[in-house]
């Protein structure tokens, strides 16, 4: 139950006050989803993310450019029940393309930190790409936690990929984290800005504190998505990113994010800033964030560099 603050718009949009567990529970049995199933064969545009999975469907397989995972219940999970429609593939050509970078990236990297882990998409990918890499996942959400460890086991990378169950940001921060799910998907929108009465404490740490899990002169890549707080992750971190220089995926969420504060803080480290669209990466002189595209790439590669690390992007 949310304390001091209402329910995030992305909350309230989940709930449909109350109605849309009932629909979509109704839309994920065997006939209603057949039909459903083939009007969007016939109109590919009706095609979303936000369609219900089957009711029976345990796990979903995803190919991204030959790196081959499974993800479990995409009735819950929003990452597997895009992979369903997408076949395998995130439907949206900008998340994709963010998820191939991560890969190409972190291919011949030594750390990954997938910081707001979910139900570990990034994670299991890279873990996959490059069996070397040392994949740290970050999660907050005592439900998703729950669902990111049986993921990460039913791939058989529990030995590869080490959970967390705390947040990366303002280490005086402790957050009351509901253990439920709040409705019937895994909760993707919490931050530690959010207040709840109940739930368990989870603690947060500094990104400098991280430190100890990067060997020195380590190649370091990052995702980021905390749903606004990232300026706390690198107020917190600036030895860190002196440090390491590392490429970072980050959401940079509009109407939330404060772009000015994250360019004053990335910018005396020689980071770029490129904006992840559809057709590839956009270069900014400063972040501003897009009413259209959430996610960035900060870098202090050249786009040379980074274009060899991640193959030919789309044009």
């Amino acid at each position: 139950m949310l304390g001091d603050q209402p329910p995030p718009p992305s909350r309230q949009r989940q709930s449909w006050f109350g109605i849309k567990r009932h629909v979509k529970t109704a839309l994920a049995l065997r006939l209603p989803h057949a039909l459903m199933r083939g009007a969007v064969s016939m109109f590919p545009s009706l095609a979303s993310p936000r369609l219900p999975a089957p009711a029976r469907l345990r796990e979903v397989r995803a190919d991204i450019d030959g790196v081959r995972f499974v993800m479990l219940d995409p009735s819950r999970c929003e990452i597997a029940k895009e992979l369903y429609w997408g076949n395998g593939r995130r439907p949206r050509p900008e998340d994709d393309l963010a998820l191939r970078l991560a890969s190409g990236l972190a291919t011949g990297s030594d750390v990954f930190l997938d910081v707001g882990a979910y139900t570990g998409i990034f994670s299991l990918v890279v873990a996959r790409s490059d069996p070397h890499v040392d994949v740290h996942a970050f999660e907050i959400v005592p439900a998703v936690v729950t669902m990111l460890r049986a993921n990460i086991e039913r791939n058989g990378l529990a030995d590869r990929i080490t959970i967390h169950a705390e947040g990366i940001g303002d280490p005086s921060t402790i957050m009351r984290v509901p253990e439920g799910t709040g409705g019937s998907a895994l909760p993707s929108f919490f931050s530690s800005r959010m207040r709840f009465i109940e739930g368990v404490q989870v603690p947060f740490r500094s990104l400098d504190s991280l430190e100890g899990l990067v060997p020195a002169r380590a190649r370091v890549v990052m995702k980021i998505d905390v749903e606004g707080t990232e300026d706390d992750i690198f107020e917190h971190g600036q030895r860190f990113l002196e440090r390491t220089r590392a490429d970072i995926i980050c959401e940079v969420l509009p109407g939330v994010a404060d772009g000015q504060r994250l360019t004053r803080l990335l910018q005396p480290h020689g980071y770029r800033f490129c904006l992840i669209t559809p057709t590839g990466l956009a270069s900014r002189s400063q972040i501003l964030p897009d009413a259209g595209y959430r996610d960035w790439l900060f870098t202090c590669r050249s786009e040379e560099e980074v274009m060899s690390a991640v193959g030919r992007l789309p044009e």
